[in-house]
């Protein structure tokens, strides 16, 4: 093309880098070329016929590319064997462990739905994000949270997110709460002992009002007035515990799911980043606010010092 001849490449080429390649070089005779030139050393180029750039930068990109996708032979076994559980010491061999930390809650009261998250991804002791969504919109009327696996999480809410469009319209009307809860339980069900790592809630408002519901890996499915997952979820539950009623007002729920995630992230080094609360109405979810951790703490230590001064 333009006048230029495309090189032929040789399998010297293709198995560059390869045992293959190794072995043949190996038992290549030595040429004159060889003898000319000198072998190759551990980091130089090896010898190969004048190309254009073009061309030789095509060839490279595509070597690393196939390089880059070859995976495991046995992808399932994979996981098993360098993604084991963290409870107990089951992890104990191996080099990277898979341990997670997150805080989300979600609660029902007179006024709706409160869904509560912190925004922090870790990797064992490594803070890898401080800014994750860790709420996913399935519609306009759903909501999901994410605890555990971020990828799982996020990959499956999403197909869960299809399959609701799907039921809505072939049924021409919205799937309800608890039917798209049990789509997912089922979907972790038959996926069950794969390697997932899942602790969701699903939330959302329907004929039967404000609903709840709690769906992990294994397809386990409650549901109730109120749930908090993670490794922050013990911080989470006693400010719940203490403070939750059905009454609530709309200010003071939101103050709660606030306080619930602070202090989660005060006491849970895998939780933090910016607190991020949703309000879920008969019209659909709203997004309230999303505060840095650091923030709050400044706002509830001022409150305190003004409690304790006018006491």
């Amino acid at each position: 093309m333009y006048g230029i001849q495309s090189p032929v490449i040789g399998n010297d080429i293709l198995d560059m880098g390869s045992r293959r390649a190794s072995s043949r070089r190996c038992q290549a005779p030595p040429s004159a070329k060889d003898a000319l030139m000198g072998a190759p050393g551990q980091f130089d180029l090896p010898n190969v016929p004048d190309v254009s750039l073009l061309s030789m930068m095509k060839w490279i990109c595509f070597y690393c590319v196939f390089s880059l996708t070859l995976g495991p032979s046995q992808p399932a076994l994979y996981v098993r064997s360098n993604f084991a559980s963290v409870e107990g010491d089951n992890d104990a061999h191996q080099e990277m462990k898979f341990k997670k930390g997150t805080t989300t809650l979600a609660f029902k009261f007179n006024g709706g739905i409160i869904v509560s998250v912190d925004s922090r991804a870790t990797q064992g002791g490594f803070i890898a994000s401080r800014d994750v969504d860790k709420v996913v919109p399935i519609n306009a009327y759903l909501l999901g949270t994410l605890a555990g696996g971020a990828a799982d999480c996020q990959f499956w809410q999403r197909n869960l997110g299809v399959q609701c469009r799907l039921y809505e319209l072939r049924n021409g009307r919205r799937i309800t709460v608890a039917g798209a809860s049990k789509l997912l339980a089922n979907t972790m069900s038959s996926y069950r002992g794969y390697g997932l790592a899942m602790g969701t809630m699903i939330v959302g408002w329907d004929a039967k009002g404000p609903q709840v519901y709690h769906v992990d890996n294994d397809g386990l499915r409650l549901k109730g007035k109120y749930f908090s997952l993670g490794s922050g979820c013990t911080f989470a539950y006693g400010v719940l515990d203490a403070f939750w009623r059905e009454d609530l007002t709309v200010e003071e729920a939101i103050d709660l799911g606030k306080r619930a995630i602070y202090h989660a992230a005060r006491e849970d080094q895998g939780s933090g980043g910016n607190n991020k609360l949703f309000h879920m109405t008969e019209d659909g979810w709203t997004m309230i606010h999303s505060i840095d951790v650091n923030d709050m703490h400044y706002e509830f230590e001022e409150e305190k010092k003004n409690a304790m001064a006018s006491n």
